[in-house]
């Protein structure tokens, strides 16, 4: 007798459809795997026969053949265990099929003993079953919860292989509720860095609002100590919730990865990742034998901070360049290639040398102009190119280091105090308030591409970009002059006026205009920040 039970393999972030096609025949007893299955799958084989005696039923005493079927594409992972189990069990006839379970998708590992147990990338599974048109998913209890966030199909829960049978003469009442999503969602976990914690850096707060305001990269520079990682940490607290939608996305990433916070089944808050310099092409981008998301991955929908930004090697660093473009990397293999999403805010730091204070008012620098030079050459013009603000970080001031009031005093416009001598006055407004701004101009960017996959200006195609970010007639001879002065790339100039559209949102007006666009302007200054010789290397490069 022949039984097919449907379930799935994990392919990157996706679930692809598997049939375990099991035949009881006659001849030696013994159990045999075939359709490329790797060691885990193999392995089953053993868990399996283990978790049916040890679960009260019999195991047939004939030459058992498990096909997964489509038996070209590699088999991975120990959630077959629990379909391999309901086929057998299907085969020699210990349970009937019903049919609220025919056309039912099993995931589950089981224990030696019978237990279900718990696996990764539940939330592909559930995608998959849906986009199949399945019945159902029949998966661990532990995993049903997580599950049954996909609405429109049965999630069903089992913790024993012993409860089969009663599953399936009353499948009802393993049926998983579904979650009320709007909860799930509403409680936000306050960040570990308050904005109102930094001190003085009004500038690098409002460039940081701007950033998070329109999904925006940013380069920090400065010396150790003035704020840059501080800075960087405390802007996960200020960018906008995460919409249902955008959580689903983001917790299927870590569902597969293994990475779901204990006792949660979404991750409610923006991904922050900060990997250490030391972190290989791989671990950044993804890879392996068997492709797995990196960490532009994991950073999707959040913050990917690079502390120490010129200590990685140079080829890590250019593996950004094509996410930064594209929102997704491509892992190619002899066998297979795998897109993997990477829509990320980049927030870079570094010393402006190799000794850090080059451009202190107080600490001289001792690099010569070589060693500062080779330091800065890891940065091509390309991926500078492709970062949005450049923030110089300046040591604080004794006056702003002795400052212990928490009292809010909001800044102005930055553009107001272009012109001044001497620096804004310090911002201790709170990351709730900022946040409120940064919301407020989602928003705006949202209601106009409506009707697109597009989120925040930050993602503008050039289409998009001719529609929406025209400058007023003042604004455009200003950015002539800008082109011309700076040498600016075509690219860069698009992003200027995707940094000023997000000015103009934060201030509620309709068009870019001249002030909007200044300021936008003031972040793409190189000079100031690596010096004439540094930027001239980076600029040969484009």
């Amino acid at each position: 007798m022949v039984s097919c039970v449907p379930t799935a393999s994990l392919s990157g972030i996706d679930a692809l459809p598997v049939t375990a096609e099991v035949d009881l025949t006659s001849g030696i007893p013994g159990l045999t795997i075939v359709g490329l299955p790797d060691a885990s799958v193999n392995e089953a084989k053993e868990r399996i026969k283990a978790a049916i005696k040890n679960a009260g039923f019999e195991f047939p005493l004939k030459r058992v053949l498990i096909n997964l079927a489509p038996a070209d594409r590699r088999k991975e992972g120990t959630g077959f265990d629990l379909p391999l189990a309901v086929g057998i069990l299907l085969a020699n006839g210990v349970i009937t099929p019903v049919p609220a379970l025919t056309q039912a998708c099993f995931i589950g590992e089981l224990s030696l003993d019978g237990d279900v147990r718990p696996v990764n990338g539940v939330l592909a599974y559930a995608v998959m079953a849906k986009a199949l048109g399945l019945s159902a998913l029949v998966l661990p209890k532990a995993n049903a919860a997580e599950a049954s966030l996909v609405s429109g199909i049965a999630i069903y829960g089992i913790e024993h292989l012993k409860e089969l049978p009663v599953l399936y003469l009353h499948p009802a009442s393993f049926l998983q509720p579904p979650p009320d999503a709007e909860k799930l969602t509403a409680a936000q976990i306050p960040p570990n860095i308050d904005f109102s914690h930094v001190k003085g850096q009004a500038q690098a707060k409002r460039a940081l609002e701007i950033a998070a305001a329109g999904g925006h990269n940013v380069l920090l520079a400065g010396p150790p100590g003035s704020g840059k990682s501080m800075l960087a940490k405390a802007l996960a607290g200020i960018l906008p919730p995460m919409d249902f939608e955008e959580t689903l996305e983001v917790s299927r990433i870590y569902s597969v990865a293994g990475l779901l916070p204990p006792a949660e089944v979404l991750v409610r808050t923006r991904p922050f990742r900060a990997p250490h310099h030391s972190a290989s092409i791989a671990g950044l981008s993804g890879g392996g034998s068997v492709p797995k998301p990196g960490e532009i991955t994991l950073a999707h929908r959040g913050v990917l901070f690079l502390d120490e930004f010129v200590e990685f090697p140079r080829q890590v660093l250019e593996v950004l360049r094509q996410p930064l473009e594209d929102g997704q990397v491509t892992i190619s293999r002899a066998q297979q290639a795998l897109t993997f999403p990477a829509r990320f805010m980049l927030v870079a730091a570094l010393n402006p040398c190799p000794c850090g204070f080059r451009g202190d008012a107080q600490k001289r620098c001792v690099c010569a102009p070589a060693q500062i030079q080779r330091y800065m050459a890891k940065l091509s013009g390309p991926l500078l190119d492709r970062i949005d603000l450049h923030l110089e970080v300046p040591r604080l001031k004794d006056e702003e280091l002795l400052r212990f009031s928490s009292q809010p005093q909001p800044y102005a416009n930055i553009a107001e105090h272009r012109d001044a001598s001497t620096e804004p006055p310090q911002a201790a407004e709170t990351s709730q308030v900022i946040q409120a701004r940064v919301t407020r101009a989602r928003e705006r960017q949202r209601k106009r591409l409506l009707g697109t996959k597009l989120v925040c200006n930050a993602e503008l195609s050039p289409a998009e970009l001719r529609a929406y970010c025209v400058p007023t007639e003042a604004a455009q001879t200003l950015m002539a002059q800008a082109a011309q002065k700076l040498a600016l790339s075509a690219r860069a100039f698009d992003r200027i006026l995707r940094v000023a559209r997000t000015i103009a949102d934060l201030s509620e007006a309709e068009h870019i205009d001249s002030p909007h666009l200044a300021e936008a302007l003031q972040y793409r200054a190189l000079d100031k920040l690596f010096g004439p010789a540094v930027n001239a290397h980076t600029a040969s490069a484009r």
